[in-house]
């Protein structure tokens, strides 16, 4: 059983866990021993509330497939429990993080001093161009 938080865990069942053998070097333990661990998770089959399960629909992560299954693969560390805990781990961090909406911004107000350093600019901006104009006219000559 996963807990994702107090009131919503997933069922053992639900996970799929193969073991698998890992990629790279790792010398004559890498060809023998299958330490990866591959982690299967289908978000609409799952017992979880449907809120969650549109939010990570909605997600665009590469870990989740077309068909709505999430897959993780762990294969840092050299025994396959340390990697199995660390895939439940990912899993748990991608669903909480699918759950929790970011705040919405609230727009704040230009300072008073900043409207007036831009309407300085401005003018400032606007002058330089009418002297330019004088200039191009032949009064200059």
């Amino acid at each position: 059983m996963l807990q994702i938080f107090n009131t919503v865990t997933i069922p053992a069942n639900e996970i799929e866990i193969s073991a698998i053998r890992s990629q790279g070097a790792g010398g004559q333990n890498v060809n023998k021993v299958a330490s990866a661990i591959h982690l299967r998770f289908d978000i609409s089959a799952s017992s979880l509330p449907d809120r969650y399960k549109e939010r990570l629909l909605q997600l665009n992560d590469q870990r989740i497939t077309k068909d709505g299954v999430i897959v993780i693969k762990a294969q840092e560390h050299r025994s396959q429990e340390q990697n199995r805990e660390e895939a439940l781990k990912r899993l748990q961090d991608l669903i909480r993080s699918a759950v929790i909406v970011p705040k919405k911004r609230k727009l704040s107000q230009p300072t008073r001093r900043s409207q007036e350093k831009r309407l300085d600019r401005k003018s400032k901006r606007g002058d330089t161009k009418a002297f330019r104009k004088n200039l191009a006219g032949g009064d200059f000559f």
